[in-house]
């Protein structure tokens, strides 16, 4: 049996993380062509206008504001807490789930609608079996 020859570089945490060869990494979408909703991985179907066959992948923004959060005080093992849970509305379409980083986990800091910014790190030193890291995608406050 050969042994596994590990990664070049990361891998990405989710599939709807590209990590080109050449340049940033960044979220992808999928937007149907008729009625222009979006959607975080692949699909054959829209699921609001039920087109088949219609829909692209798209780069999704790295900017948007806070729709919702959570500050999690409880986690599984391993997991530091607490750390905010929040969904944001990134600018021209698709909402996506995240950690909001780089800001104190008080609720006095943090607004709805605040604009944020999407970046990418380490996902937290998890490796695979291989020995292979993780790259994730976080959400900061924009400045």
């Amino acid at each position: 049996m050969a042994e596994a020859t590990p990664a070049a570089g990361p891998l990405p945490v989710v599939d709807f993380l590209k990590i080109p060869e050449a340049g940033d990494p960044y979220l992808e979408g999928h937007r149907c062509k008729k009625c222009s909703a979006m959607y975080l991985g692949a699909r054959e179907i829209c699921a609001k206008c039920s087109v088949r066959g219609e829909i692209e992948p798209v780069k999704l923004s790295n900017q948007g504001e806070l729709y919702s959060f959570s500050i999690v005080y409880r986690s599984f093992p391993g997991i530091d807490t607490p750390y905010i849970s929040a969904i944001v509305d990134l600018d021209g379409g698709g909402t996506v789930k995240g950690n909001l980083v780089d800001i104190e986990p008080d609720p006095n800091n943090i607004q709805f609608g605040m604009p944020v910014e999407v970046v990418y790190r380490d996902a937290l030193g998890r490796k695979d079996k291989e020995g292979n890291s993780y790259l994730s995608y976080f959400f900061k406050p924009r400045s």
